[in-house]
């Protein structure tokens, strides 16, 4: 609710069973709750159902859905393509990302096998993004901020193949976040204890009219199980800048209506974040000088106030313009490159009193993590969303009539039955009658405009109940007009891309594999999940992150600042990783190692 009152158009969220974050679901009546809240502005609720389904749970799948559906879910996201093959009803489906759509003949075939929206994969770049929407008539979906998974998304197994604990189930144990280090063939560390697969948070906030060009014309930002401050303050940050550039070209339009005002400012550097990349959505360029990856801590970083200028026991100074508060939480790297986080018990200017000494010293790098002023205004109400609401009112006869028009096309006309015609004012009545109307403080909607005709007497009790009972009348009129977008038919002449499927993509149940052998699929091996242990030499995760590039070791780049061995190894504890490169595809898998 939170994420619609401070502009979101639609809203993810994870139901009672089979979304990809395990520990996010939520009831059919809070769905329900939700659904009717959000309505109103015309914002879309869409349910995640984008786990692998086994056999012995397609039943359970249908109950749900059918539920969701009469809860009015406008859309499932969903990644099991058995899905398309259930007694659903009519609702529309969008493809998740975890259907790893990365080029224009797999979103073409999706179109086709009847899905209402496709959700990119993160790893595109904006000229592959074009290409796709060139293919398709569907609207896209992209990711425009938040955190980073460093493999394709739906083809990462490392978690279930050591944890047996499944990403595609929404039970991801992280294992890009851990730290490694990175060895060669013969046991050499050539980095000890870096967060080498732990990649920066996506934002995209500057990219957003090239993503519009390219054909994005949903933008998705990634929530990953963070607080309500987060979600305020990104949504919030989102809805501006979109905003802005829907306000410079007629061809836009917000596919949800109503104005969010705000009691704070927002900004991306004040919630959680590994630090910022552009990741892939300008191709490769971002790789020199602006690194991808988070080596020193899969933590938040914060936002950057400056460098230390005296550091004496317990009391620091910091050169930064940035106004700072008692319990502020901040961090710097320390000599081992660690990140190490403290509180500020007092300030005075710029000067820091801490409870203990730390370990920092001149000129040291100080980020703020936790920003005490500016999350004591987002725990509070910090926003409000309002339907602008035009009137009209007269007299006819000794009926009262109030004609009330919104922003989202609705209107509604109610008339009050007088004991008889109202007499003509003595003094002029228009500015007091605004007055009464335009009190909609306890609704969603706010005057914009008032016209009336005539010059009465009306006393305020009357236009307190005509302007209530109109209003009601027409909020009923929305939501009866209200509708979903239908489910589209599969074409079951479409022909799948490939010819062969691996585990990795996912097929756990009986329907997923008749499905792709009918569109015509020669090979399919089952997913992870129902087979077992993986295969000697069984890629764990795909990723077009590389090592090698990202440390500056790139052996297609002439001006490689380095050189790294072949094979390179990953360690962390008892886990042994080893990494490979397709250099052909820019691509890196990363594989168990034979210890």
């Amino acid at each position: 609710m939170e994420a619609i009152k401070h502009g979101a158009d639609a809203v993810y969220i994870g139901a009672s069973a089979f979304g990809a974050r395990a520990q996010a679901g939520n009831s059919i009546d809070s769905i329900k709750q939700l659904v009717s809240f959000a309505h109103q502005f015309d914002a879309r609720i869409y349910c995640t159902v984008n786990t692998i389904v086994y056999d012995n749970e397609l039943s359970d799948v249908e109950r749900m859905i059918h539920n969701l559906y009469h809860a009015g879910v406008d859309a499932l996201i969903v990644q099991d393509m058995a899905l398309l093959r259930l007694d659903l009803p009519p609702i529309a489906l969008h493809a998740s990302t975890q259907c790893d759509i990365r080029t224009p003949e797999k979103a073409a075939f999706l179109e086709q096998a009847g899905f209402s929206q496709l959700v990119l994969a993160r790893e595109l770049s904006l000229e592959e993004i074009a290409a796709i929407n060139n293919k398709v008539k569907v609207p896209l979906e992209g990711f425009c901020h938040g955190a980073l998974c460093v493999s394709y998304s739906g083809r990462c197994q490392i978690s279930q193949a050591l944890r047996g604990r499944s990403a595609n189930r929404g039970e991801c144990a992280q294992f890009c976040r851990l730290s490694y280090d990175l060895e060669d063939e013969q046991g050499n560390i050539l980095m000890k204890s870096k967060h080498l697969l732990s990649l920066r948070d996506f934002n995209a906030s500057d990219c957003l009219g090239n993503m519009i060009n390219a054909g994005i014309s949903s933008f998705k930002i990634e929530g990953r199980l963070k607080d309500v401050d987060y979600v305020k303050n990104v949504v919030a940050y989102y809805r501006q800048e979109l905003d802005k550039i829907i306000a410079t070209d007629d061809s836009l339009k917000r596919s949800s209506c109503g104005t969010s005002r705000y009691t704070f400012t927002p900004s991306l550097e004040k919630s959680f974040n590994r630090s910022f990349t552009h990741y892939f959505i300008d191709g490769r360029k971002p790789a020199n000088g602006s690194p991808m990856a988070s080596l020193n801590t899969p933590k938040s970083q914060g936002e950057y106030l400056g460098r230390v200028t005296s550091a004496n026991g317990n009391v620091i100074t910091i050169d930064t313009t940035m106004p700072l508060a008692n319990g502020d939480g901040l961090a710097f790297i320390n000599a081992s490159g660690d990140y190490d986080g403290f509180r500020v018990n007092r300030i005075a200017g710029n000067k820091i009193f801490l409870k203990e000494a730390i370990a920092i010293k001149r000129g040291d790098k100080v980020f703020r993590t936790h920003d005490k002023a500016f999350n004591d205004i987002l725990n509070k109400p910090s926003a409000t969303r309002r339907i602008a609401l035009d009137f009209k009112m007269w007299c006819a006869g000794n009926l009262l009539c109030l004609k009330a028009t919104d922003e989202r096309g609705c209107m509604a006309t109610h008339s009050l039955a007088l004991d008889t015609a109202p007499e003509p004012a003595k003094t002029p009545q228009a500015d007091r009658q605004r007055q009464v109307l335009s009190k909609l403080g306890n609704t969603i909607f706010a005057m914009r405009d008032c016209e009336i005709e005539g010059d009465y007497f009306v006393p305020a009790s009357i236009l307190t109940q005509l302007r209530r009972d109109t209003v009601a009348l027409l909020e009923r009129t929305h939501a009866a007009s209200y509708s979903r977008d239908l489910r589209r038919s599969e074409n079951k002449e479409a022909t799948f891309p490939y010819r062969s499927l691996v585990s990795a993509d996912n097929v756990a149940n009986h329907i997923a594999r008749q499905f792709y052998q009918e569109h015509g699929v020669a090979s399919i091996e089952p997913a992870l999940e129902v087979s077992g242990k993986p295969s000697e030499n069984q890629p764990l995760m795909h990723t077009r992150y590389c090592l090698r590039r990202e440390l500056g070791a790139c052996l297609k780049d002439k001006n490689r600042k380095h050189n790294l061995p072949t094979p390179l190894l990953l360690r962390n504890g008892r886990t042994l990783l080893r990494v490979d490169f397709d250099c052909s595809r820019c691509e890196m898998r990363i594989c168990l190692a034979n210890k």
